[in-house]
Formats: structure tokens, sequence, C-alpha cells
């Protein structure tokens, strides 16, 4: 790790109500570096990826990127940080009335106000970057396959070429061979890019592909983290059982 990391994370904490989801957690991600945290249901992962987008404010901790205090900023210093940022969201988020180039192009027309000329040619440069033809360019949503719209997410994702990228459970709901070629593109874009990225999943083959590092979250706290290849000798009975998808050792399932 460096002096200086991208994200840094201390002591975070989030309750809603009696419920204590983030009970301090420490992370930090160097710039260029792809952390996967894995954890069940209920472990706080979504809380943890939605506090550093500042989705939600934590009730107690830290988080910096590039070495700026992000909780309660204010809203114009916040959207300069957010900026910075890519994100492949769990079900894709696609607008039903929007075309696949508009979808690909929101942030542009939107946020930045860039003429649809130019948004579009943007837009179909990040769909070539993820395989898909400009000829999708002008269909919508519907038309395309659950894996395809996939692919427009992540070109929504990419196109503003962000320094970091987040992806929430990327391969959810997908078949196994399109699930692997989503992994291998997000791979590919965040090298490309050089980009830092934080996903969160619960899918042991994507976390392996598309992390260098693997972090494991339990009961609000990061109970491991080492190098992706070190994931299947951990020498932690908590990560030795979600690896194995075992329904037996420490993990209470019935403890919901």
């Amino acid at each position: 790790m460096s002096k200086n990391p991208k994200i840094s994370i201390s002591n975070l904490h989030k309750s809603f109500g009696s419920k204590h989801v983030l009970q301090g957690v420490n992370l930090n991600v160097d710039a260029g570096k792809s952390l996967v945290v894995i954890g069940g249901s209920g472990t706080g992962k979504s809380v943890l990826l939605k506090s550093i987008l500042g989705l939600l404010r934590p009730d107690q901790g830290s988080i910096e990127i590039d070495g700026t205090q992000i909780i309660g900023l204010p809203p114009r210093k916040q959207e300069k940080i957010a900026s910075k940022f890519g994100m492949l969201f769990q079900g894709g988020a696609l607008f039903d009335s929007l075309s696949i180039w508009e979808n690909v192009a929101f942030r542009l027309t939107h946020a930045d106000n860039m003429p649809r000329k130019r948004a579009k040619e943007l837009a179909i440069e990040a769909m070539a970057r993820v395989n898909l033809s400009k000829a999708n360019a002008d269909l919508r949503p519907a038309e395309l396959s659950g894996g395809m719209q996939k692919r427009v997410g992540l070109a929504r994702a990419i196109v503003t070429r962000p320094q970091i990228l987040f992806f929430d459970e990327p391969t959810t709901g997908l078949d196994p061979i399109t699930a692997d070629v989503i992994n291998r593109l997000i791979r590919e874009q965040v090298t490309e890019l050089g980009a830092t990225a934080i996903s969160i999943t619960h899918d042991m083959p994507s976390a392996r592909h598309i992390g260098d590092e693997i972090a494991m979250i339990f009961e609000g706290k990061i109970i491991w983290r080492g190098p992706a290849q070190d994931i299947d000798n951990s020498q932690n009975e908590y990560v030795d059982q979600f690896v194995k998808g075992s329904a037996t050792g420490p993990i209470n399932l019935m403890a919901g």
C-alpha cells in the first residue's frame, strides 16, 4: 500500500435504527488497483459502496478521495469529486425511453451539457470498447439481451474515461458464459483506463477475474484482505466457508 492511496476509508460506521451495518470499516485502495469486496447478503457491501459514492452519509468515520475528505462536502465540491467516478449498476439501470447511445451519453448530455452530436460520437466510441456495434446505437434497451444491456451499462461507466470505477454485482443474473465476457471486458477497461476500481460481488469467479486484491466484509468489518490468487488459501475459516459455498462453518446462515 502506498502512503497516498486513491481511496482511503477509516473507521466507517453506518446504522439504520438498531441495525448496525458498517461497524468500523478500514480500507485503502491504491491508484490503478482493482479491489473486489466479497460478502453475503446484508453484510454491508452495498452500504459501503453507496457511502463512497455519496448516496449515503455515514454516522462516523472518514472517506478520502485523493486526500480530500468527501463526507459533508458542499454540493458543488461533491460534484467535482463525483466527476472522477464511473459506475456500473447491478440491474443495468438503463432508461427504457432512451436509445442505447443516449443511455451511454446520459452524463455527457445532462451533467456536462455536451452537444448531442459530439456526445453520440463519444458514446459510439465507448460502445466499441465493450464490443457493441454502432448498429445498436439507436435501439432501445428492451431490444437487447441481458448481457448486451450490461455492456451498455459498462460503456456508460467508461464513456467519460473516469479515474475511479465502481461495479455493483456486475454478473448478477447472467449465464456463466456471458458473465465471463463481462468479467473480461471489465478487466480490459480497468487496465486500459489505468483506473482505480472497487467492485462488490458474491460471485467468486468474477472476484478472481477482476480483482488484483479481494477483501471480505462480515458483520460490518473487513475480516480478510489479500491478493486475488490467495483467496483459496486465506487461512481464514469465514473466507473459506464463503469461497466454498458451504452451509457448515462459522457463518450462521440462520442468524439472518
